[in-house]
């Protein structure tokens, strides 16, 4: 795992933005069976929540962020800033999760 910071506002305390890489993302992109399709259904009629698909969406938000600071620190970034999570269905069962941000270099003030 890298050391790369990755943050939803616009700066880090602390640290100073030297230089703006360009926007990087990680994306994940979560297939859902059909047993747990039908058991998340039931719980969803009856006002529980779907732990199986909530263990999805946290699958698919820690494989964003390994792949968003991967990108980074091919850049040659030490923190990614502005970043924000964006999910979408896709089709029957598929869920998209995405990450995207600036990628920079900081140094510490």
């Amino acid at each position: 795992m890298t050391d790369v910071t990755v943050t939803t506002t616009d700066g880090l305390d602390g640290r100073e933005v030297t230089e703006y890489l360009g926007v990087v993302s990680g994306e994940a992109i979560m297939g859902a069976n059909v047993v747990s399709d039908i058991a998340a259904g039931i719980r969803d009629v009856v006002g529980g929540r779907s732990d199986s698909y909530e263990k999805k969406v946290e699958k698919g938000r820690t494989e964003a962020l390994a792949d968003i600071r991967m990108e980074a620190e091919e850049l040659g970034a030490d923190a990614v800033v502005g970043a924000t999570f964006d999910y979408e269905e896709m089709g029957e069962g598929m869920l998209w999760v995405n990450l995207s941000g600036t990628a920079v270099r900081t140094r510490r003030q």
